[in-house]
C-alpha cells in the first residue's frame, strides 16, 4: 500500500523507467541503447538501479510512476522483471509507484499476469510501447489486458509519435513508427469506456491527433515526457492552459531525460499560475488515486 504523502511532494512524475535488472541486465540491446543515448543527449547515469531510482527521487521530494518495457517477442531481449519494479516500490512506498509491462503477443499469459501483477504486487497501471512491441493498439490481440486493466481500475500507458530507440540506426532498427499514431489509441478509449489512459509523450508527428483524442475521449490523459518542454508545439501548450489543463500530467521520461532539465525548461513556458500545480502533481494524483483532489 502506498504511503506517498501528497502534501510533501513538489512534483508527481508519471513517466520514468526501470533500465536494468539486481542482475545487471539491460532491457535493450546496446544498440538500441546507445542509440536512445544519443538521441537524448544524456547526461549522468543512463542505467540507474531502482533503489539509485527511489533515492534519487527522494532527494527531490518527488514521486515516480516506474516501469519496464516488455517487448521480448519484437526483440528478443527480456525485460526487467515486472516483479522486481513492485518489489521496489514496496521497499520504497514513499517515492515509487509501480506500472508494469506485458507484451500483447503473448496472449492469454499475459492476460493472467496481469491480474496477479495486480493482485499480489499492487501494481498501479501497465506501460505499452506500441512501435517497440509491435502492435497496433486498437488490435485486437491487446484487448484481453485492456479488459483486466479496465476492470482492476489500473491505468494504461501508451507511448505515442516517434521514438529514441532505434534512431540513427540501420533501418531505425526495425522499430516502425506508424503503431504509435494516437488515433489508434481513440478505438482503445471509444470500445473500452471506463479504461484510464495516458498518452505519453508530445506525439510527434501526431500532436493534433492527440489532443483531439484527449479532448473527445474523458479517460484520456497526456503526459509531457520525452520532449524539452522548450520544444513543445504551440498548441500543446495551448491546450495545456485551457481545455486539458485538468487532463496533463508531468512526465520526464528519467534516465534519458532527467526531471531537472525538464523542470528548469517547464518554468520558462507561459503556463498559468493556477495551471502549473494541476500538470504537476495534482492532476496525476488524481488519477492515481493518491488524493481526493
Amino acid at each position: 500500500m502506498t504511503s506517498i504523502n501528497v502534501g510533501e511532494l513538489v512534483a508527481i512524475d508519471v513517466h520514468t523507467h526501470a533500465e536494468i535488472s539486481s542482475q545487471g541486465k539491460a532491457s535493450l540491446e546496446d544498440d538500441l541503447h546507445d542509440a536512445s543515448s544519443a538521441y537524448f543527449k544524456v547526461e549522468g547515469n543512463r542505467k540507474p538501479t531502482l533503489q539509485e531510482t527511489a533515492t534519487y527521487y527522494r532527494e527531490r521530494q518527488m514521486a515516480a510512476v516506474i516501469f519496464t518495457v516488455d517487448a521480448q517477442s519484437a526483440t528478443g531481449t527480456e525485460p526487467v522483471p515486472n516483479e522486481e519494479v513492485a518489489q521496489a516500490a514496496a521497499a520504497n512506498p514513499d517515492v515509487l509507484i509501480p506500472f508494469a509491462s506485458l507484451d500483447p503477443h503473448r496472449g492469454k499469459a499475459a492476460v493472467k499476469q496481469a491480474r496477479r501483477l495486480v493482485e499480489e504486487h499492487g501494481v498501479k497501471g501497465f506501460k505499452f510501447h506500441p512501435s517497440l512491441q509491435g502492435f497496433f493498439p486498437n488490435d485486437r490481440l491487446a484487448y484481453g489486458l485492456y479488459e483486466v486493466i479496465e476492470e482492476t481500475g489500473t491505468i494504461a500507458l501508451f507511448h505515442t509519435g516517434q521514438t529514441g530507440i532505434g534512431a540513427n540506426v540501420p533501418g531505425g532498427g526495425g522499430i516502425r513508427l506508424k503503431y504509435s499514431n494516437p488515433l489508434c489509441v481513440d478505438d482503445v478509449a471509444a470500445d473500452f469506456p471506463h479504461l484510464k489512459i495516458i498518452l505519453a509523450h508530445p506525439s510527434f508527428p501526431w500532436q493534433d491527433e492527440a489532443l483531439a483524442v484527449a479532448t473527445h475521449k474523458p479517460g484520456v490523459h497526456i503526459d509531457l515526457s520525452g520532449w524539452s518542454p522548450k520544444y513543445f508545439p504551440p498548441q500543446l501548450v495551448q491546450y495545456a492552459n485551457t481545455l486539458l489543463k485538468d487532463k496533463v500530467l508531468f512526465g520526464s521520461d528519467y534516465p534519458v531525460l532527467t526531471p531537472d532539465r525538464w523542470l528548469a525548461d517547464f518554468a520558462k513556458l507561459p503556463i498559468k499560475d493556477e495551471v502549473k500545480p494541476k500538470i504537476l502533481k495534482e492532476n496525476a494524483a488524481r488519477l492515481l488515486g493518491l488524493t481526493s483532489a
